[in-house]
């Protein structure tokens, strides 16, 4: 719980900063961004009693029966929109929401995160991640418009997206959001930002803010910024990679282990972890890759994950442990490869925290390394050496998820039942759909 100090922070602030309008930010299930504006003269109360709003007007909420809800704003997220006016400014503030009895509600995707975060810490582990994102510029919202010609890392004049992606990173740098750095990716118009980890509510909050950031800046200057996992055929896709560790309350980066203990300088603990990560990747793929589109991204290019393996340099497996800099413990991390950016980020580190500390718990034995060679082999060789697929489709993530007793202990009944039905619809709908334009643009969300 926040303490009366961080609140006697923010309301000072507010009251030095003369804001006018403070946003009360928080996610439907399936990650869409809500939010609705108090004065400042209301946010105190707000702190202590919370703020009532409709809940049955929110995707995967509650019915019209239930519908009170009460959004209590956490002021460690407090913040100032820097892209706002600063006479009479506006600020927001992350939500967590509860029912009308002071319960926290099953159904608030931060509240699932928090749990897990919690589990977590009672286990003695702070979970810490730091994502790298991805997405594309265009000129429209309805189809890819390639602003450029550009490639990755590239530098030249036909990158047009160099000042954009300049402004983005002092926009989130303003609102204490650390960027590690940006670049053009591999695409066409494709562009990427990587945040510093932080803990795992905080990432997931930053992730929010990044996504907005991004669209925000690009539409002040005439474009669109899009999350689509797979915008066009034959173009690389855009992933949300995830780098994930352990750290202990004294600050230790509990993954670290010597080189001669292990040949990724993987403790047991990240071995338990990533081995958890692997055993119910088929499972929490349905979360971290929630739309029709997002398995269009799953191809074999080398640079995609199609089965659950790990590796260091293999950047075609699920996991991989990236090298840190000799000395540098507190940099070894695993880097998660197949999540996309539609997917809702407080719920997609729930569940594959979750997973890896069910891999703690299990003492999951960590497989053998995979490497280029082992996808030379055969499907019927794959399995035998208990290699498991992930999901081509998005019926075969819902058919996985929807046998998963993790993921419903994790994310509640509530969350799960929902998922399945509002996935089982979407996914009737594209199979449904008559023509193949229909089939193309459908759920393309460009």
């Amino acid at each position: 719980m926040s303490s009366e100090k961080d609140i006697d922070f923010v309301l000072r602030t507010v009251e030095e900063r003369n804001i006018r309008f403070v946003r009360l930010w928080f996610t439907d299930v399936l990650g869409n961004l809500k939010s609705f504006a108090i004065s400042p003269e209301e946010l105190e109360e707000a702190f202590e009693e919370g703020i009532g709003f409709d809940g049955s007007s929110i995707d995967g909420f509650v019915s019209l029966e239930e519908s009170d809800m009460l959004a209590f704003p956490d002021p460690d997220t407090f913040t100032l929109l820097p892209w706002r006016p600063t006479e009479s400014g506006v600020a927001r503030v992350f939500c967590d929401v509860y029912t009308p009895s002071r319960e926290p509600f099953d159904g608030d995707p931060r509240n699932c995160l928090l749990k897990v975060f919690t589990k977590a810490d009672k286990m003695g582990y702070i979970p810490n991640v730091g994502p790298k994102i991805e997405y594309f510029y265009s000129d429209s919202q309805h189809e890819l418009k390639p602003k450029d010609d550009a490639g990755y890392f590239d530098l030249t004049p036909m990158d047009n997206a160099n000042d954009l992606r300049r402004q983005t990173t002092l926009m989130l740098e303003k609102m204490s959001i650390p960027v590690q750095y940006s670049y053009h990716a591999a695409g066409p118009s494709q562009n990427g930002v990587e945040l510093r980890f932080t803990e795992a509510v905080s990432c997931a909050d930053n992730i929010v803010t990044a996504r907005l950031v991004i669209k925000q800046l690009a539409a002040q200057q005439g474009m669109y910024a899009s999350f689509m996992p797979k915008p066009v055929a034959g173009q690389p896709g855009s992933a949300m990679f995830l780098y994930q560790s352990l750290f202990s309350h004294e600050g230790e980066n509990l993954f670290w282990a010597p080189k001669d203990y292990h040949v990724a300088h993987l403790s047991d603990l990240a071995q338990h972890y990533v081995a958890g990560i692997l055993k119910y990747a088929p499972e929490f793929t349905l979360v971290t890759n929630p739309t029709v589109n997002s398995y269009k991204r799953f191809i074999s290019t080398g640079e995609v994950p199609n089965y659950a393996t790990w590796g260091r340099k293999n950047r075609s497996a699920l996991v991989r442990i990236p090298a840190h800099k000799p000395g540098k413990h507190v940099s070894t991390r695993i880097e998660l490869r197949s999540p996309d950016p539609t997917a809702n980020p407080y719920l997609a580190l729930a569940a594959t925290i979750a997973a890896g500390l069910k891999g703690i718990e299990e003492e999951l034995p960590l497989p053998e390394e995979s490497t280029r060679d082992t996808f030379l082999l055969s499907q019927k060789e794959l399995e035998a050496r208990g290699i498991k697929r992930l999901p081509r489709t998005l019926g075969d993530a819902i058919q996985n998820f929807e046998e998963s007793e993790l993921m419903r202990e994790v994310l509640g009944d509530h969350i799960f039942e929902y998922l399945v039905q509002e996935k089982k619809r979407e996914w009737n709908d594209y199979c449904t759909a008559v023509t193949d334009w229909e089939r193309e643009h459908y759920y393309g969300g460009y």
